[in-house]
């Protein structure tokens, strides 16, 4: 009898850990902007799985005086887009409690945590003025301007000039006339001779590019390889990061079933003004405001950087400004690239496919890109 009872006491000393709970919290349900339920009180253990619900929000970790902007080393979910609410797999965001401190969420959906769209685990009673409701209430007060450093508002403009170089490589030498502003690197061409930069689009079937964001010298040649579903690859502009820059090239759109490598595009860079570039996929979600966007040779030391690019085109989704490319068939099939002369040579594109190990080259369409905010 007295094993019986110390075994059932040991049992018991260790049953709270055992009943660990995992609370399950709806992001958007109904269309709503709303997280429910608005708050939990959990214990040291306990899981928050934050199920998301269509539309494009995010479960990002804020502060309760700043409710709206992002917290330095806090959890962020990243935005998880979700076309229907009858997706088989609807994602999903998991925070693990490890202390009984408050931990204050937003969504950083342009509009939504200005509309009340916040989260709390722990939050202290309404008896006190750090209750949910004052945290809510200050998100509305604030209306999402309090922004973080990545502010989605449009940085001053540049100062442009032209600038004119003399570049060399073991055979040439030619003058590079160009689009400048403070910052842009010299045009100077790749120390040991050109290099070959990979951009994967879609990568780990993702609505991302990998790497997003790059630098590259004159005569370095960029290819662009299309992984699995329906991708393309345009030239935008910095301020308007989801529509087509006139004159700028267009690879087109490239379906690609599973675990296949489809084709791939190469562009060789002819000057060191920043490139900028979107995934004009809109079916069943916009690519480009979900953050499939990259960059070459952006100036990350001003304020026109490849995260402010980014932070713009995720808040084209709220604002409904994506913008499918002339021509192109967002929902199915594919277009061949496309480019046409600007007035400085930013790069040449070059289109190649590879089928079974074998090299086709495509088309090699001349291109004279501005390169261009």
């Amino acid at each position: 009898m007295t094993m019986m009872r110390s075994t059932l006491t040991a049992a018991l000393a260790v049953l709270p850990v055992a009943l660990a709970t995992s609370w399950d919290v709806s992001v958007g349900p109904n269309g709503q902007l709303i997280y429910y339920p608005e708050y939990v009180l959990a214990e040291v253990g306990d899981t928050i799985n934050m199920i998301f619900h269509p539309k494009n929000h995010t479960v990002t970790q804020s502060s309760f005086d700043a409710p709206c902007v992002p917290l330095a080393g806090g959890v962020s979910s990243g935005f998880l887009p979700v076309a229907s609410d009858s997706d088989p797999e609807l994602p999903n965001f998991v925070i693990t409690v490890n202390d009984t401190n408050p931990i204050w969420i937003h969504c950083e959906q342009k509009g939504h945590c200005g509309a009340g769209m916040v989260f709390a685990v722990n939050p202290p009673d309404a008896s006190s003025n750090h209750s949910f409701a004052a945290f809510q209430a200050l998100a509305i007060e604030l209306n999402g301007t309090q922004t973080s450093a990545l502010s989605v508002s449009t940085p001053p403009p540049q100062s442009w000039a032209t600038a004119t170089a003399t570049v060399s490589d073991a055979s040439s030498t030619w003058v590079s006339t160009y689009t400048s502003y403070s910052g842009t690197p010299e045009p100077t061409y790749a120390a040991g001779g050109p290099v070959t930069h990979n951009i994967t689009v879609g990568i780990n079937g993702q609505l991302a590019f990998g790497p997003a964001n790059i630098s590259a010298a004159i005569g370095d040649i960029v290819e662009f390889t299309f992984l699995a579903k329906n991708h393309s690859v345009v030239q935008s502009s910095f301020p308007e990061p989801c529509t087509p820059l006139v004159d700028g090239f267009n690879l087109g759109f490239h379906p690609v079933d599973a675990n296949v490598t489809g084709p791939s595009f190469s562009i060789t860079i002819n000057n060191t003004s920043p490139i900028w570039g979107y995934c004009a996929q809109t079916n069943p979600v916009s690519h480009c405001g979900s953050g499939m966007v990259f960059s070459i040779n952006a100036v990350e030391t001003g304020p026109n950087n490849f995260a402010a690019f980014l932070a713009l085109a995720e808040a084209t989704l709220a604002n409904s400004t994506v913008k499918d490319t002339s021509g192109a068939t967002a929902s199915s099939g594919s277009s061949s690239p496309s480019s046409t002369s600007g007035s400085n040579g930013a790069l040449s594109v070059v289109g190649d496919v590879n089928m079974g190990g074998i090299g086709m080259v495509l088309a090699t369409v001349a291109a004279v890109i501005v390169g261009m905010l």
